[in-house]
């Protein structure tokens, strides 16, 4: 895993969940801009899930644990679509900022399972 990309799919996840916290705040659903901010960090962790997998035997520590995180960032944010759009009030939006929040600090624990300084 390349920290530089770890860096940018955190930076964008956390983009993404002060984005859907000002809506919440506003007091708006869940528009166009978090779907395809959603959209958006999902072809990002599958990029990254594949470059992971393909690259494996390079985890230094935990593996099974580094295939646990690497599965569950690459569910939150269908997760969230899915709720998000159910709930049509401002609890909409916040469900987006835990999936941005979650996504961010579990890229960071995959990075430093990949680096073995976990």
């Amino acid at each position: 895993m390349s920290g530089a990309y770890s860096g940018w799919l955190i930076g964008a996840a956390l983009l993404l969940a002060l984005i859907s916290l000002i809506t919440a705040i506003r007091n708006r659903p869940m528009g166009l801009v978090l779907l395809a901010g959603l959209a958006l960090i999902e072809v990002a962790l599958l990029v990254q899930a594949g470059i992971a997998v393909a690259r494996l035997s390079e985890v230094k520590q935990e593996t099974a644990t580094f295939i646990g995180y690497l599965a569950g960032t690459v569910v939150i944010p269908p997760a969230a679509v899915w709720w998000g759009k159910a709930e049509r009030t401002r609890w909409g939006p916040g469900v987006i900022v835990v999936a941005g929040f979650t996504v961010a600090v579990m890229t960071g624990r995959l990075l430093q399972l990949w680096n073995g300084t976990a």
